[in-house]
């Protein structure tokens, strides 16, 4: 079984100066593809649910989420995990926990940063307890719908970073300079020098959000410059769709054809996205 501590991953990734990739997935086509590849390709990688999937939409449960990733994670060698997305519900993130969650998000990004630091270290005291590890967010990743990318009033402050990761305790800290959630109206251009600060004043491992969209060759100087762990949603889950209305329009109907079509194209996908990690 090669289920990882996904703080342990981070460290892989701090070492060799590049970042593991977390892949938002719903179902089981999306976390098979993923444990898959990793092992196709000898990468360390995660899948993260995201809460509202769960709680707003039911589309599954946390506690049949982590079945199927510790049930897939058994079938590979290579170290993966995998984690709970943006969550502000404490309850839900309990939930995660006792589910067997290894690792949970508390986003508290949109909140005074009293607030952000109070209730995320409450999150990391009991989930430490629990050998659970804690990513926190300072500064907000928003919607590229909202053109939020360009922001500054929403990026991470290096001067505070640091000492909110000392009083929050967290595990990893995701922060804004420049990504945004969905699809870009133009092309993002990243604050690396701001990484470059924030990396030099804190050693907790560093996470960035709003992936899909941004060119790889900002990426990569990002991954040698702080960030460990770096978040794809948006397009994992459009080829998703794409892939089945393709197969629809087509005028097919067999289900199980259907199934197997999409883990063919995500996991074609998934081999070009994770050669992003240097590892």
């Amino acid at each position: 079984m090669a289920l990882a501590k996904v703080s342990e991953i981070l460290k892989m990734a701090d070492r060799g100066n590049t970042s593991i990739i977390a892949f938002n997935s719903s179902d089981f086509n999306m976390i098979h593809s993923v444990f898959t590849v990793a092992e196709e390709l000898n990468k360390p990688a995660l899948v993260m649910l995201d809460p509202r999937h769960a709680a707003l939409w039911g589309w599954g449960t946390p506690e049949i989420y982590a079945h199927m990733a510790i049930e897939e994670a058994k079938k590979v060698k290579v170290p993966v995990s995998f984690h709970l997305d943006h969550c502000m519900d404490f309850d839900f993130i309990m939930r995660a926990i006792k589910a067997g969650f290894p690792s949970v998000m508390y986003d508290g990004s949109m909140l005074s940063y009293a607030e952000n630091v109070k209730n995320t270290s409450e999150v990391a005291r009991v989930a430490h307890a629990m050998g659970v590890d804690v990513e926190a967010e300072l500064g907000h990743v928003g919607f590229a719908a909202d053109k939020d990318e360009d922001d500054n009033d929403l990026y991470t402050k290096v001067e505070v970073a640091a000492r909110f990761c000392e009083e929050s305790k967290c595990d990893s800290l995701a922060i804004a300079i420049g990504t945004a959630h969905g699809f870009y109206k133009k092309t993002p251009k990243l604050d690396l020098q701001r990484l470059k600060d924030i990396n030099a004043a804190t050693d907790t491992p560093l996470v960035l959000h709003g992936g899909s969209g941004v060119p790889d060759d900002q990426l990569v100087q990002a991954f040698t410059m702080g960030i460990n762990k770096f978040n794809v949603g948006t397009e994992y889950f459009h080829l998703y769709y794409q892939t089945v209305k393709e197969y629809v329009a087509a005028g097919n109907e067999a289900i199980f054809d259907m199934q197997m079509l999409v883990q063919e194209r995500l996991q074609a996908y998934l081999r070009e996205k994770m050669q992003l990690c240097r590892l």
